[in-house]
């Protein structure tokens, strides 16, 4: 049987042809890795060039999720109100920019992630990342973190028509893993999470570490983790 990192252990040769079955769609930002340094980076260079208030990791931490328009939107009425819809989308531009510039210079990977998933992978999982940040800002910083060699598939907030809560981004990944729905389960760390697994019927664990403003617990996911190192063992549970 494969040994997990972890000291666990799944239970039988069964439970790994089952586990191979199954796919996992992880959330980006505040589930694998903390992103929030490189984020209020970028958006402090913006405010500064406009004159406003430099805003703390702190305050970052509960604006992001929503993507680089969300990020600017809620910094700019933190320091002073909303800008004309012109300058504000120059704004957003310019700010995205300097994010996809500088992706992976202050982020890290949340302690436990790079050791889960090669774990997950050697059991037969098949995973995927399914977020509102920019497809190809999400690729380069899970290559330049060593994660990317374990998702087979990302979905991001420009892959499709539409951004997360919508189901069709949940589906989006697991029909591109070439998975079965019906195994599917999503990693996330906020309410956004919680809405799209129940629209797109799959179940969601969460973690407690992440951007969320209301503690993981209250926010009616199946499961709560504190750690990547409890996944292992409590993916069968919910397969």
């Amino acid at each position: 049987m494969p040994q997990t990192a972890f000291g666990g252990q799944f239970t039988s040769s069964y439970e790994v042809l089952r586990l191979a079955r199954t796919s996992i769609l992880f959330d980006l930002d505040g589930t694998l890795v903390d992103t929030a340094a490189d984020l209020a980076w970028a958006l402090n260079q913006c405010l500064g060039e406009i004159g406003r208030r430099a805003v703390s990791q702190v305050e970052v931490r509960l604006m992001i999720g929503g993507g680089i328009a969300q990020l600017v939107s809620l910094g700019l009425e933190a320091t002073g109100g909303p800008l004309a819809a012109p300058e504000q989308d120059r704004l957003t531009g310019h700010c995205k920019r300097l994010y996809e510039a500088h992706v992976a210079d202050r982020s890290q990977p949340f302690p436990g992630v790079a050791e889960a998933l090669p774990v997950l992978a050697e059991a037969g999982f098949a995973m995927g990342v399914c977020t509102n940040k920019p497809e190809e800002a999400s690729r380069r910083l899970l290559s330049a973190l060593g994660l990317g060699q374990w998702i087979a598939v990302i979905v991001g907030g420009d892959t499709l028509r539409m951004r997360k809560p919508d189901p069709a981004m949940a589906h989006a990944v697991v029909e591109r893993l070439g998975a079965p729905p019906d195994t599917a389960v999503l990693v996330g760390d906020s309410a956004t999470d919680v809405t799209l697994a129940r629209a797109a019927g799959i179940p969601v664990i969460l973690v407690d570490y992440g951007y969320s403003a209301e503690p993981a617990h209250a926010l009616g996911g199946d499961a709560v983790i504190s750690s990547f190192a409890e996944l292992p063992d409590l993916l069968p549970t919910l397969s």
